[in-house]
This record gives C-alpha cells, structure tokens and sequence, in this order.
C-alpha cells in the first residue's frame, strides 16, 4: 500500500514485522471497516460518549469561514460523520469524499440521500492514492482515519494533502488518541481494551471488530508524531488535543 486474520487478545506495540504489517494493508482494512459499517457510526458515538461528533467539530474551529463555494475533499470518510460540520461551517461547500470500504459507503450513500439530498460527491478509492485532480481543493479533513496508518502511510498522505490544496488551502485532521501517564490513561486504557470491546458485542453483536479499534488507538498513541511528518512536507501545522489529549490533531495551511 503508498483474508481475515486472528485479532490479538491484547492491543500490540506499533506493528515492526510482517505479520503486525498486515493489519495496516488496505485489503485487511477494507474487511475490518466492511464488518463495522452498519454499527460503527453508533458505536462512534455511544463509546465516547458523544465526544466524537464534539471534537469533528472543534477541530474545524480554526479554520477560516470562506465565501462561496468551498471545495472540500473529505479522506477516508466513513459514513460521512463530518458532513454536517462542514456544511454548517461552509453552507455552499462542494463535498468530495473518500473512502475503500464498500460497507461504509453504502451507508454514506444512504446519509447523503436522506440527509443531503446527494449533495456530496462519493467516490470509492484510496486516500493515500486517489484520483482526485492536484491543486483542487480549498480545503481537505479527515476525522479518526490516521490510526490506522504506520509511518510510511502517514508520509503518503501528508504528501498527499499538499498534493490536492490549493496554494493557501486548509487541512485539518482529528484522531482519538491515549491521554499522557496517569489515571486518566489507566482507566482510559482499561476502558478501551476491555469495555468497548464488550459493548460493540451487547449493542452489534461484534466484539473481534471494536478489539481491533483499540489495537489501532494504542499503537497510534497520539497524532504529534503525524504532525511532525506533514510540517517536514512543508505544510504549516499547528498540533493541538482535545479532553486531556483523548483526543489529538493538527490543522494548517500550504503555504
């Protein structure tokens, strides 16, 4: 990338061989997010207590209020959750969104004609390779898509995001993340590997799935280490966290 596996008992450090790689391969991805997507939206935000649709929103906060037609390209975009923060912010926005997994497009599908009378542009393909034309877009989010990507991954997409920008175009990026050491890690930690798991099995019937998504949490820690690389691209990044860091992110522009 730029079959089913046994899930681990216990989330594991940032994958370093092959066998942990294939956890970050889009052919594993496609069948994680395909299994969730008729619970995952719900489940978004029944676990965190509906911070998630909280925080899509703060992390577009700093984001300048442009005029007219705001093009926007969406990455990995699920089921569409940030849809109505980007049409609250930008009423006119042009919407284009991403994602590789069938399972959660056809639940985008149905949002987007019921809620917004197809107003945005669904398009299945990769994040890391699309087919979205260069210097498009005056804006480009993604919201809780980075902790599945390793280190590599996260280099494509933030070459990537300065790929599809327009000079002085915006980018803002959002990801649950593990507070700093302390109480609130360990009980945040023990929450994620033990209760969430067992809540996606009594609400969805899907325990193996929500295991995995704690998986991806520990390994990813938190988006400074993201940030890092898409300032190295060349982009202006400002980092910030959310909750005592339960969430992180960045925002910027290209220069």
């Amino acid at each position: 990338m730029c079959s089913r596996l046994a899930f681990p008992a216990v989330p594991l450090p940032r994958p370093a061989d092959k066998q942990q790689a294939r956890y970050y391969q889009q052919p594993y991805l496609v069948s994680l997010f395909n299994g969730m997507a008729s619970s995952y939206e719900g489940m978004n935000y029944l676990t965190s207590f509906g911070f998630s649709y909280v925080w899509r929103r703060q992390f577009l906060q700093p984001l300048p209020p442009l005029q007219g037609a705001v093009k926007v390209a969406d990455l990995m975009t699920g089921m569409g959750e940030m849809w109505p923060h980007l049409f609250a912010k930008w009423p006119r926005a042009q919407v284009e969104a991403l994602d590789f997994s069938e399972g959660m497009l056809q639940c985008a599908a149905r949002k987007n004609r019921r809620t917004f009378a197809n107003r945005v542009q669904l398009i299945k393909a990769d994040a890391l390779r699309s087919p979205l034309p260069s210097m498009s877009y005056d804006v480009v989010t993604c919201a809780f898509g980075l902790k599945t990507l390793s280190r590599e991954q996260l280099l494509c997409l933030a070459r990537e995001t300065k790929r599809l920008l327009k000079p002085g175009g915006h980018f803002a990026f959002v990801e649950i993340s593990e507070p700093a050491p302390g109480w609130l890690q360990a009980l945040y930690l023990f929450y994620l590997k033990h209760l969430i798991p067992l809540i996606g099995y009594c609400f969805a019937q899907d325990y193996h799935h929500y295991q995995m998504l704690s998986y991806y949490t520990h390994a990813f820690r938190n988006a400074e280490e993201a940030a890092e690389i898409f300032k190295a691209e060349g982009l202006a990044v400002t980092y910030q966290q959310l909750f005592k860091g339960c969430a992180t992110g960045f925002y910027g522009t290209k220069p």
